[in-house]
C-alpha cells in the first residue's frame, strides 16, 4: 500500500526522482497515466493489469465506458527507473498535469499520484474535511 507525500522536482529533460520507498514497491518498471483531477496516476504493473482487466470488462456499447477507457489507456506510458532512481515522464503527461518543476508525489493506497505543487496546494486548501467525511459515511466509510 502506498502512503505519504514527497516533494521533488522535474528536471529540464522531464526526469523525476521516484522516492525509494515507492520504488521498492513499484519495481524497475511501472505505468504512469493521466489521472483524475489533473494529476498523473502511477501503478505497479500488477495493479495496472488488474485495472486494465476491469476496463476490458466494460461494455463497448456504453459511450461513457469507451471514453473512460480511452482516457486511461491512450494516456498510459510504461516507464523505467534509471540508475539514479529517476523516470522520464513523457511530455504529453507533463503537459496534462501541468508539471513544470516542483511536484508532489502522493501515496494513495494502490497507486501514487503525481501533482504539480501549485495544483496540489490549491486543491488541498479548498476542501472542508468535515463535509468530505460526512460524504464518505454515505459510501460506507466512517472514522
Amino acid at each position: 500500500m502506498f502512503m505519504s507525500q514527497y516533494n521533488h522536482t522535474v528536471d529540464t529533460k522531464g526526469r523525476l526522482i521516484v522516492p525509494s520507498k515507492f520504488r521498492d514497491q513499484l519495481g524497475d518498471e511501472f505505468v504512469v497515466t493521466k489521472g483524475m483531477d489533473g494529476c498523473l496516476f502511477v501503478y505497479a504493473n500488477e495493479d495496472w493489469a488488474a485495472f486494465e482487466k476491469k476496463l476490458a470488462e466494460l461494455p463497448m456499447s456504453n459511450k461513457d465506458a469507451r471514453m473512460f477507457t480511452r482516457f486511461f489507456l491512450a494516456g498510459a506510458a510504461q516507464v523505467e527507473v534509471d540508475k539514479q532512481g529517476r523516470i522520464l515522464l513523457p511530455a504529453s503527461l507533463r503537459e496534462f498535469a501541468q508539471l513544470e518543476k516542483d511536484v508532489v508525489l502522493v501515496g494513495v493506497g494502490t497507486r501514487i499520484e503525481i501533482w504539480s505543487k501549485e495544483n496540489w496546494e490549491s486543491m488541498d486548501a479548498d476542501k472542508d474535511m468535515d463535509d468530505i467525511a460526512a460524504a464518505m459515511e454515505s459510501l460506507g466509510l466512517s472514522i
